[in-house]
Formats: structure tokens, C-alpha cells, sequence
């Protein structure tokens, strides 16, 4: 049973919020993904936000460029952690997006990363869920290290190659 929903108003947000579908199945969370306008098909999606929780959704992930409704939306219908996802825009480069899902009113709260920031998302909703996962927890663990261990090597070879070698093979 999915744990998480990703969710999106159009499929021109999928390259990014594929990111964080990604990430989740890296580590090894069943999630859904869905298209789902709030202002196109309003009776639609609100059937889809205040069915999650019954449905064993633990966390939305929801991306939303320009009036960027969707994230709210979810929050104010969904009991359980929204994730906005602000997605660049041609007209402002998603500082529209960011300030309308950041600036939620009191009492809806909606968890925001950076635009396009779908990969933090994931990293997010993971992190929720370890709460009550100690084996998820380890994996989190895990990837710090990995994540660690990648810049130390990139830095060792930086040391032992020179820069103008290390930018020639980027």
C-alpha cells in the first residue's frame, strides 16, 4: 500500500517531481503519483486529499508552479504532513510559487523546500516516516554516509589530480 502520494496540477511538473519519487524508491517507500488540478477538477481532488489517510497515506509530496494552490489545498483537507514542491516558472522563476505555498495562514501548515526541490521532498517525507521506522531510520543513516563518503572521494582525487585534470573529466 502506497505511504506516499506525489502529486501534481499538470504533467509539465513531472521531470521535477519525478525527483522524489525517485528517492523514494531508493528507499524502498511505495508511493502513488497523480495529476490532479485543483482548479480544473476541484470535486475531484478534493475527494483525493480527504480520502488519503483512509487510502494509508502517510505524507503528501505536492509540486504547484505559479498560484501554486495544490499544497495547500492538500494541507487544509489532509490531516497528516504536506510537502510543497515550488516549481520554477518562465513569468518569475517560482519565487511566485515558493511565497505561495510558504506563506500558508496560520493553522495550515504546509512544509516547504526550494524550487524544484523534489529531491529534498522525498528526503523529507523519508525522514517523517522514519520517525516510527527504526529500519528506515538505519537507512537514512546510510545514505548520510554514502553521501559523505562521495564528497571525501571527490576531494581526494581534487587533491591528487589538480583542478584543471578534475574540471577536464566533469
Amino acid at each position: 500500500m502506497a505511504k506516499v502520494s506525489i502529486v501534481m496540477g499538470s504533467d509539465s511538473d513531472l521531470g521535477i517531481m519525478s525527483q522524489a519519487a525517485k528517492v523514494l524508491e531508493e528507499f524502498g517507500i511505495e508511493y502513488e503519483m497523480k495529476i490532479i488540478s485543483a482548479h480544473r477538477m476541484p470535486d475531484i481532488f478534493v475527494e483525493y486529499a480527504k480520502s488519503a489517510a483512509r487510502r494509508g497515506i502517510s505524507v503528501i509530496i505536492a509540486g504547484a508552479g505559479g498560484a501554486a494552490h495544490l499544497p495547500g489545498m492538500c494541507a487544509a483537507l489532509f490531516d497528516l504532513p504536506v510537502i510543497g514542491v515550488p516549481i520554477h516558472t518562465k513569468s518569475l522563476g517560482g519565487v511566485d510559487s515558493l511565497y505561495s505555498i510558504v506563506q500558508m495562514p496560520s493553522g495550515i501548515p504546509v512544509a516547504t523546500v526550494a524550487i524544484n526541490g523534489a529531491k529534498n521532498a522525498g528526503l523529507l517525507a523519508v525522514k517523517m516516516l522514519a520517525i516510527s521506522d527504526r529500519d528506515l531510520l538505519d537507512k537514512l543513516s546510510d545514505y548520510k554516509e554514502s553521501m559523505k563518503q562521495a564528497v571525501s572521494d571527490k576531494s581526494d582525487k581534487l587533491e591528487e589530480i589538480g583542478y584543471e585534470e578534475y574540471l577536464s573529466e566533469m
